[in-house]
């Protein structure tokens, strides 16, 4: 019987077989030869890395000219939309720096026939009497132009936020005042647009001088304009000229605006809700729809995004009309020559013969909501009822754990470094809130009596004749009645406030953070809030431990940079809603009648649409400088007034150093040498945004720019820690060793505050060993002998919080005026 024998199969190498390294022989495989070894198989590297073709050189620099021309087309695109009938008017503002020139001349000069212009609506713009549109026909553009004061700083700053251009007109002999260039630091400080010089008097000077004349005013402009060229606007020729310039000027791309759609209202209306439509069911509520038109600028707009009005709030988007365009423009090659009404052939059909179209509505369901603060539940934080198992874990950790007296709100880690004493008392009542005490308690170096100034007769007058001594006696007259009248105007609160706020700097300069320790109280119970670190850089700090109850009311991101490059990305992809370019008519709901009496009084409306979460509050971080031209003392904690944006409003903020740590140390007042980050409660908004700080006046309506900067980022985990100092004087000397007094006037304090490291002002560092006597004197080991001109130092620090006064209404600004008599800082003397 023969058994069958089942072939067995063959073993076949895979990729994964090893490969002893072959004789270097000096020959190369051929491809034939490699297909052959390789059988058809693939390398794993190669099947899972993406595939990457190599171009050639001449490619490579095809692919590059074209990107180059792709950029450049749309350049150019973007610049011709501007102005023409795919795109909205030239917005132009006209702007005079000087008391003596009138700004109302240029807009009459460019209003007029010789111009080349046609005026084609006249006060297009609701509550300015000085705005026009203009159509030219030979460049196919058409502008808008307003005359805008600069006694009102809001409305200057609100214009020159949505201005295309804008146009300063300039003295022939000065250029500008003290109040001019002060406007153009805010400006400048916001971010200028494409701007146009003109100066007015240049006709009415000899011909021998203007050029010597244009030559000195040259000089003073290129100091804040280096390369902007000076129009001379004295004729309709010189304001050809000047149309032309504004017409195909390089347009300034400012980022805050780019990424937003924006519009200034040209014609708004307000309709008042009826009893029904009010959120009690009857009566006036005060509030209506505003029905706003103008030119879409910036980005598409959408009808469920929220808008904001420049210094009136954030508001809901009812529907979004078409209404025929105003301002039409015909780019036909037999149109643009006017008619003999003065008109210009139109394209687009008239006002009244036009319906108004609806584009779209909003959608209940899907806009987003006007919820700025975050929903605080009070039962958050509430427990159930402990099990038998869990009283009986607690039990065994009881008796196990060591139980020590802290504080009140004193953590766990915090309570680390304190040591146990069975004698040791708690104060119990210790306010949550005890900031404005740690400030008060602080000022350790404040001045004590106000200096007194000594009349003294000159002695002009004096002589021993009779006629000279009525002289003498007319003149003393004189004199006190000057100074009389000089100090009616002066406010007494206001200088000894200003007094005592410059010694408080001064100290501050001259002994940082260094505190008293108080002899009335313990200083374990004053400073119970304060804690040690070993090393300011590396040593931990939980930045959720012991958060404020207003933090339970703002929003976080998991990561705001990420946020940030998302929303942007998808807000310049969005093709959707009202595109740049058409006349629309906003209906804005449940908006105060406060803001159509602002509008009649003459200033302007500015529309806004916001990007998500940008009605939000969070705990928002600004990079600030300060503004060379204010010498006062800012403090933290202070009331300032702030421009982000399109936004506007009030805020108390706490200043900070600004570096690259996880820590940032607080600075008690804004530094004039350095940057210092601004931090406050605010509605979030993405960089990036200009900021600028104003301090108003206490005694007027006059707000002063304190400081400059932009935004930095939003995030309520930024650490800011307060640091005090306490500070002590070696009474004796023993190499290493020495007898420490002043620094605390108690043994408890002593003992509690063992742990801390000790440095000195010279370098030294070193520990307290041991407490002498009852009086506060401590024997304190060193690195090194200490001098005995050294001063032994205790760093302490707290973290800070600012606080919540968020106020999105300010008031009014009056004109600026130039401050007379400013005290400088080192002509004082302290105390």
């Amino acid at each position: 019987m023969v058994a069958n024998e089942e072939k067995q199969q063959g073993h076949r190498a895979g990729v994964y077989k090893q490969k002893n390294k072959g004789h270097k022989h000096g020959k190369h495989r051929t491809k034939g030869e490699i297909e052959r070894e390789n059988k058809g198989r693939v390398s794993v590297t190669t099947l899972t890395k993406k595939q990457r073709k190599e171009q050639r050189r001449m490619d490579r620099r095809h692919k590059a000219s074209q990107l180059r021309r792709n950029k450049k087309d749309m350049v150019l695109a973007e610049k011709r939309r501007l102005g023409s009938r795919d795109g909205p008017p030239h917005l132009v503002a006209v702007l005079s720096l000087h008391a003596a020139v009138d700004a109302g001349v240029v807009t009459k000069l460019l209003r007029g026939e010789g111009a080349g212009g046609v005026v084609h609506q006249e006060r297009c713009i609701t509550g300015v009497s000085d705005s026009f549109g203009l159509i030219l026909p030979r460049f196919k553009q058409r502008l808008t132009f307003l005359s805008q004061s600069t006694a009102d700083l809001h409305s200057l700053l609100d214009v020159a936020k949505i201005a295309d251009s804008l146009v300063f007109v300039l003295d022939s002999t000065e250029g500008w005042d003290s109040y001019g260039d002060y406007c153009l630091s805010c400006l400048f400080a916001q971010g200028l647009p494409s701007h146009a010089l003109v100066c007015q008097g240049m006709s009415d000077l000899p011909v021998k001088k203007r050029v010597e004349s244009r030559r000195a005013l040259s000089k003073i402009t290129e100091i804040r304009f280096p390369d902007s060229r000076l129009f001379p606007v004295d004729s309709e020729q010189d304001a050809t000229l000047l149309l032309r310039h504004l017409s195909t000027q390089r347009q300034r791309k400012l980022g805050f605006r780019s990424r937003r759609s924006h519009l200034l209202g040209q014609h708004v209306t307000f309709t008042p809700n009826s009893p029904a439509e009010g959120t009690g069911g009857g009566g006036d509520t005060g509030l209506g729809t505003l029905r706003v038109s103008g030119y879409v600028r910036g980005r598409p707009l959408r009808v469920d995004r929220l808008v904001h009005i420049t210094g009136h709030g954030d508001f809901h988007l009812g529907q979004i009309d078409a209404p025929s365009d105003p301002l039409p423009v015909n780019i036909t090659s037999r149109a643009g020559k006017p008619g003999k009404g003065g008109e210009v052939d139109m394209m687009d059909a008239g006002e009244d013969e036009a319906p108004v179209r609806v584009l779209m509505t909003a959608d209940v369901s899907c806009r987003e909501s006007l919820q700025t603060e975050a929903d605080v539940d009070p039962m958050d934080g509430e427990q159930t009822w402990p099990t038998e198992t869990e009283l009986l874990e607690a039990e065994e950790a009881r008796k196990h754990k060591r139980v020590m007296k802290v504080p009140k709100g004193t953590s766990d880690y915090q309570a680390t470094w304190i040591v146990d004493d069975e004698n040791d008392e708690v104060d119990e009542e210790s306010s949550d809130d005890d900031d404005d005490e740690d400030d008060m308690m602080d000022e350790a170096m404040d001045g004590g009596d106000d200096e007194e100034i000594d009349s003294q007769d000159p002695g002009s007058c004096g002589s021993e004749d009779e006629e000279e001594e009525e002289e003498e006696e007319v003149c003393s007259t004189e004199r006190a009645g000057a100074d009389q009248r000089y100090d009616e105007h002066m406010d007494e609160a206001a200088e000894e406030e200003g007094l005592k706020r410059y010694r408080e700097a001064r100290a501050n300069e001259m002994f940082p953070d260094e505190v008293d320790t108080p002899l009335d109280a313990a200083a374990k119970t004053r400073f119970q809030r304060y804690r040690g670190l070993k090393s300011f850089r590396s040593s931990p700090w939980d930045p959720m431990e012991n958060l404020p109850l207003n933090y339970s009311r703002i929003f976080q991101f998991q990561s705001y940079e990420r946020t940030r490059h998302r929303i942007l990305a998808e807000t310049a992809a969005e093709e959707e809603g009202a595109m740049v370019g058409w006349y629309v008519t906003l209906h804005i709901t449940d908006v105060p009648l406060s803001v159509m009496d602002s509008v009649q009084s003459g200033k302007p409306l500015v529309v806004v649409s916001l990007l998500p979460h940008e009605q939000k509050m969070s705990v928002m971080h600004v990079l600030v400088r300060r503004h060379p031209s204010n010498m006062e003392p800012i403090k933290s904690k202070e009331e300032l007034i702030f421009h982000c944006g399109f936004r506007r409003f009030r805020a108390s903020p706490i200043f900070s150093q600004h570096t690259s740590a996880d820590k940032h140390k607080m600075e008690r007042f804004l530094r004039a040498d350095a940057p210092a980050v601004v931090s406050i409660y605010a509605p979030i908004t993405f960089c990036p945004a200009g900021v600028l700080l104003f301090k108003q006046r206490t005694d007027g309506d006059i707000q002063d720019l304190v400081a400059t900067g932009s935004l930095l980022s939003c995030d309520p985990q930024r650490v800011v820690l307060k640091r005090i100092v306490l500070s002590g004087h070696p009474f004796k000397i023993n190499r290493r060793s020495a007898v420490v007094r002043y620094m605390f006037f108690n043994r408890d304090d002593i003992m509690w505050f063992k742990p801390v490291e000790l440095r000195t002002k010279w370098g030294r560092r070193g520990h307290i060993k041991e407490a002498l006597g009852t009086h506060g004197h401590m024997k304190c080991v060193f690195d090194n002998q200490l001098r005995s001109q050294d001063t032994v130092m205790m760093n302490l620090y707290k973290r800070v919080f600012p606080r919540w006064t968020y106020d999105p209404y300010v008031p009014s600004s009056s004109p600026w005026e130039k401050r007379e008599g400013a005290v400088d800082m080192d002509d004082l003397d302290m105390d």
